[in-house]
């Protein structure tokens, strides 16, 4: 069994999908690991979303292209889930809650053989109408704020090689 430290190590972000779903019972474990991250005051400002539906899938990858000003992006890279995580931006440190999410979601997809990557632009995608459409369509308010989309899948290759780690990444204060 592989150690949690190893799992931090060894985690890579995947950037091409077999079309193949992931079963209910990996994506169950993955979105509870994320509900168990940390948040500042105990608050849990986060939401997950989970999107399965391709046309919907689609239309949130459509958005994330606008946001990238190049509509023939595919910033989604095939992966079959897509997991919205959203914070209610009225909440103490939602942003912080919720890239801690994200990092939960990562690594939890890992540790069970699941690939994920972390992509950006979901505070833009939810700031246009049609975002702020899905909002209210998921009975969730506009006081709600896009922090990122965990995709997730099976990898399609071997996943990237870690780079080396930088020099002087940690100081010791003395």
């Amino acid at each position: 069994m592989k150690s949690t430290l190893e799992d931090l190590k060894n985690r890579r972000s995947i950037r091409a999908y077999k079309p193949e779903q992931i079963t209910d019972e990996e994506l169950n474990a993955i979105v509870e690991a994320g509900t168990w991250a940390a948040s500042g005051h105990g608050a849990q400002s986060a939401v997950i979303v989970v999107v399965q539906d391709k046309a919907l899938i689609a239309q949130l990858e459509d958005l994330n292209a606008q946001v990238l000003k190049d509509p023939g992006a595919k910033p989604f890279h095939g992966a079959p889930t897509v997991l919205a995580v959203l914070v209610d931006k009225t909440k103490p440190t939602p942003l912080e809650d919720g890239s801690l999410v994200m990092g939960n979601l990562m690594i939890a997809a890992y540790a069970i053989g699941v690939g994920s990557c972390w992509i950006y632009r979901a505070k833009q995608v939810f700031e246009f109408e049609e975002g702020k459409a899905l909002l209210k369509k998921w009975g969730l308010s506009e006081k709600y704020e896009g922090v990122g989309f965990c995709i997730l899948g099976y990898a399609a290759g071997e996943a990237p090689k870690p780079a080396a780690r930088k020099e002087g990444y940690i100081i010791r204060a003395l």
